[in-house]
């Protein structure tokens, strides 16, 4: 019976994105999670698909065939494939769109046209003058002709009637091929032919010396690289290739994966680690997790430097004694230097690395490596929760709580929620660590939903720092910065005196963040966003930090015509700048995106300043987590009042855990730490608790406001985004989005319990020259609420008025609207 294969297209519209049923021709070997190519639409345009599963179907009459096999093997398992089928449903994505997230970005391929003359074909007989001037154009060519190459040379568009004239009457003959964008790397390699072993095999070619000097090589070694080969017998390429063609040798090449990382040996045992009483307990009961064969989820809850990496490095051991493999998330790209290392140490090259730091090529080169066996663990950002483990016994999601973990654009999906169906689908443990979980988790481990595991102590001898609250309003109005108090400045020199180290914390770059006219306040603002620019020192201009607009500042108020101008509002530039006049003798590091764009800038500026080239590092949020600088002794919150008052119900939790991150940088080892938070709202109890490392009390009290107000986990809050160049338009659509949801809801959901807020502009009204609207549903977000959610996302698409205004859905929205 012929078989036929449910494919998922790419670039399908909304309301046509879905699994459709293609022929298999007979011979082709289809199967589950490849890549094809297939005709689709009313012009059987050719379009990538990949094949989600497959059947045996009687009527296949009106089905198209598959065009082609892109992938000789499957690069999407069974339970990818699933996972497919997931995002799809729970983020409101395109099916193709999932199949991307799930595939490293440099294994994409692209269709290349070529055309050339029928050989069969006469010659052209009262042809337009267009058709035959491109039958003129081909027959002067001897090979196929690429699309692109034609239509330049004749001034013709890809849909040109008179070239599609001529395929149809078979006069020009249009082939495809396919086309990966990021070729492999592969190394030419040399072996004797078969049949010759030793020199004395060869008896009908004359060998000369060079030649003989080859084959004994060959002869012992088995196979080398061709550069191998010329520099050990120390002869040219033309010498191995007279080989080669009298049928002594054989070219073949090979496959290397391409790594930023050397190559490295495990140089410690994981075994040998030193583990307190707590962390030992902590060891047992995850093991014993693990080994359940089902899925588990746990909760390692642990002060800053309780040793929760040791905990992770012992169960990783015992799980790969099992043959089973594990995923380690960090939240940040600037975090993954030092976990890599460490990974190293202990494990050598089974460890494999997944972020967006690395080149498209050495990412395709890790997923592969990861696919084929040759890693059992994967250390990484949030795409690394996807990697084609064949058998995963843990994932891993340290400081769990952190915002990075979900995906802003589509699909918008948490890395938690992922992890959780990829542990169910493997019975494997989800592992979520912090010292600040985020209040979901912690909620949910109170109920039993997870095990909760905790660390209460520091390792070793390392205590928690001792913590001042600096209130700022008391600083005087002569003081020496307008940035750090007189008590932090004094700290900071006397730990330059002491040879110590220190961290400053400002969650803002630039150097000044408002430009403003004295005289009639206007400021200095995008063209493109809602937002002021940003004064940059750096490159003297002003910079909008959401869609990368700059100029050059005014001279003169271009509202008034004032020549007085005031810049306000300090970023880690002008930081920077003051640590440098006020201690001079400070060798300073500044960390920020302005700083780290480079490739592998966090390395080299977090191994340089781990190695005492640097006295104080002042960054943003990526200096504030995560790492662990034995000498650093002193850290210090600057504005710590801006992270407080987002306007959003998580700003407090996301407040909490940055103060008592950083806070938990200092003092690691055992040297005593101290740390200063400078704020003008000394007395909000977010401080003053971080400030204590007081975590549960702050779960208290915002677990008890959620609960008031309704906010998550008492319910679940989805948001729905509008956005386009037309303000109008844009409230328009939202509400008829609104009345629609509205309609189907009290006519076919009335037993959901449902609240909607909104719609209303959002907190940015206009980013990138496209306003923003939005809306937000609290709910219960089960099956019937996703199914009334994804009608109205249809019945929205399918109205052509809406077409200029794009929407989104975001199952995990934050705002407080």
């Amino acid at each position: 019976m012929p078989q036929t294969a449910q494919i998922v297209v790419e670039n399908a519209t909304i309301h046509f994105d879905k699994p459709y049923s293609y022929l298999i021709p007979e011979g082709m070997p289809v199967r589950p999670g490849c890549r094809v190519t297939v005709p689709f639409g009313a012009g059987n345009r050719t379009r990538f698909g990949m094949v989600l599963a497959l059947s045996e179907s009687g009527d296949i009459s009106r089905l198209k065939p598959v065009a082609s096999l892109v992938d000789a093997r499957p690069l999407l398992s069974p339970d990818l494939l699933s996972l497919v089928e997931w995002l799809h449903e729970h983020t409101f994505c395109g099916y193709y769109d999932a199949v991307r997230t799930l595939l490293p970005p440099g294994i994409g391929v692209e269709l290349k046209y070529t055309y050339e003359r029928a050989k069969d074909a006469g010659p052209p007989e009262d042809l337009p003058p267009e058709q035959q001037q491109i039958l003129e154009y081909l027959n002067g060519r001897g090979k196929p002709v690429r699309e692109e190459t034609l239509l330049a040379a004749l001034g013709l568009d890809a849909e040109s009637p008179s070239l599609r004239a001529l395929c149809e009457a078979g006069a020009v003959i249009k082939s495809q091929e396919v086309r990966q964008r990021v070729l492999d790397e592969k190394l030419v390699m040399v072996r004797l032919a078969d049949g010759i072993t030793e020199l004395g095999d060869i008896t009908d070619v004359k060998i000369t010396a060079k030649q003989k000097a080859v084959v004994e090589l060959l002869a012992q070694a088995g196979q080398a690289t061709l550069k191998e080969v010329c520099y050990f017998a120390g002869v040219g390429k033309t010498v191995v290739d007279r080989l080669e063609k009298a049928g002594v040798t054989h070219y073949f090449t090979r496959e290397v994966y391409r790594s930023p990382y050397e190559v490295r040996t495990a140089r410690e045992d994981a075994s040998a680690l030193s583990l307190s009483d707590e962390q030992q307990a902590a060891y047992r009961t995850l093991c014993e997790l693990a080994d359940s064969g089902k899925p588990q989820a746990a909760l390692l809850y642990g002060v800053t430097g309780s040793g929760k990496t040791e905990v992770f490095l012992r169960t990783i051991q015992h799980l790969l004694g099992s043959g089973r493999g594990v995923i380690v998330m960090v939240p940040e790209i600037s975090l993954t230097p030092q976990m890599i290392e460490r990974f190293h140490r202990y494990f050598g090259d089974r460890v494999a690395v997944l972020h967006s730091g690395l080149t498209m090529g050495e990412r395709m080169d890790e997923w592969k490596r990861i696919r084929d066996g040759g890693a059992q663990i994967v250390v990484g950002t949030r795409s690394a929760v996807f990697a084609p483990l064949a058998r995963i016994g843990m994932i891993v999601m340290d400081e769990e709580q952190e915002a990075t973990y979900k995906s802003e654009m589509s699909p918008r999906y948490h890395a938690r929620d992922v992890a959780r169906v990829r542990a169910a689908s493997h019975n494997a443990l989800l592992l979520l660590a912090s010292a600040t979980p985020s209040v979901e988790s912690f909620y949910r481990a109170k109920q039993g939903r997870y095990h909760l595991i905790q660390l209460k102590n520091r390792f070793g001898a390392a205590r928690l720092p001792d913590v001042t609250i600096l209130d700022m309003s008391t600083q005087a109005l002569n003081a020496a910065s307008g940035s750090l108090s007189a008590e932090l400045i004094g700290q900071l020199r006397q730990n330059l005196e002491n040879g110590e180290q220190s961290i400053l914390l400002l969650n803002r770059r630039g150097y000044n963040t408002l430009v403003k006219c004295s005289i009639c306040s206007a400021v200095a603002g995008c063209p493109n966003c809602s937002v002021a620019l940003t004064y940059h020192t750096a490159n003297g201009l002003l910079m909008c930090h959401y869609c990368g607009y700059t100029a050059r500042p005014d001279e003169t108020c271009p509202t008034c015509g004032s020549k007085f101008r005031r810049f306000s509002g300090a970023g880690t530039q002008k930081v920077e700048e003051e640590l440098r006049e006020l201690l001079p003798q400070a060798r300073v590091l500044r960390m920020d995106m302005d700083t780290t764009m480079a490739r592998f800038s966090h390395e080299k500026h977090f191994a340089d300043f781990s190695a005492g080239k640097y006295d104080i590092i002042i960054g943003t949020q990526m200096v504030a987590k995560g790492l662990d600088f034995p000498n650093v002794t002193l850290v210090g919150v600057l504005s710590a009042d801006s992270s407080l008052y987002a306007q959003d119900y998580c700003s407090f939790e996301r407040a909490f855990s940055l103060f008592t991150q950083v806070v938990g940088r200092s003092g690691r080892s055992d040297k005593a730490g101290r740390a200063y938070i400078q704020t003008f709202t000394p007395e909000n109890p977010v401080i003053a608790l971080a400030a204590m490392q007081d975590y549960d009390s702050f779960y208290e009290s915002e677990i008890e406001n959620r609960r008031i107000h309704l906010y998550p986990p008492f319910c679940d809050m989805v948001g729905i985004g509008f956005s386009g160049i037309d303000r109008a338009e844009v409230q328009a659509a939202s509400r008829q989005f609104l009345a629609q949801f509205a309609a189907f809801a009290s006519a076919e959901y009335s037993d959901l319990p449902l609240r909607v807020l909104g719609p209303c502009e959002s907190a940015i009204p206009r980013i990138s020259g496209k306003y923003r609207w939005r809306m937000a549903v609290k709910c219960t977000f089960g099956a019937r609420t996703r199914e009334l959610l994804w009608r109205t996302v249809r019945w929205y698409h399918a109205q052509s008025r809406n077409r200029p205004v794009s929407l989104y859905v975001d199952p995990r929205y934050e705002s407080s609207i």
